[in-house]
């Protein structure tokens, strides 16, 4: 287990944040939006317990992207480095993205979500996750 609390940021560093407690479960989604978001195959996240996430600086930084559909897309608008992803019916649900952590967050991906829509030009790699088509059930 990762030593608490964990630690994290955005690219630039103006924004810097703290969770208090253990990561809840983590995993990649290879949906488009996630796909367009990251500029990449898949976006790794990790789901928070609620109320262990505490911005520590950069606070007045931080805009959403909220879709009409799914979870709200928080990011730093100084350097555009992805956070966290927010649901906008349970603000308490946050996945954090993975590669804002400091450091090991003691938790890796157990599953990849939204595989029907993976990216054709990345294979997705056969690391025995247990794979949903769409939103893991």
């Amino acid at each position: 287990m990762a030593e608490l609390p964990l630690r994290g940021g955005c690219l630039c560093g103006r924004v810097r944040y703290e969770i208090s407690e253990p990561l809840v479960s983590a995993g990649y989604c290879h949906c488009t939006r996630c796909q367009r978001r990251t500029g990449t195959a898949a976006a790794a996240s990790a789901r928070i317990a609620p109320g262990s996430l505490r911005v520590v600086s950069g606070e007045g930084l931080i805009e959403a992207w909220r879709p009409t559909d799914g979870f709200a897309k928080l990011f730093c608008s100084n350097c555009g480095g992805a956070l966290w992803s927010q649901s906008q019916d349970e603000p308490d649900v946050i996945s954090v993205r993975m590669g804002t952590f400091d450091a090991d967050p003691g938790i890796r991906p157990a599953w990849r979500a939204y595989v029907a829509y993976a990216a054709p030009w990345e294979e997705i790699p056969d690391d025995g996750l247990p794979r949903f088509p769409e939103g893991r059930a």
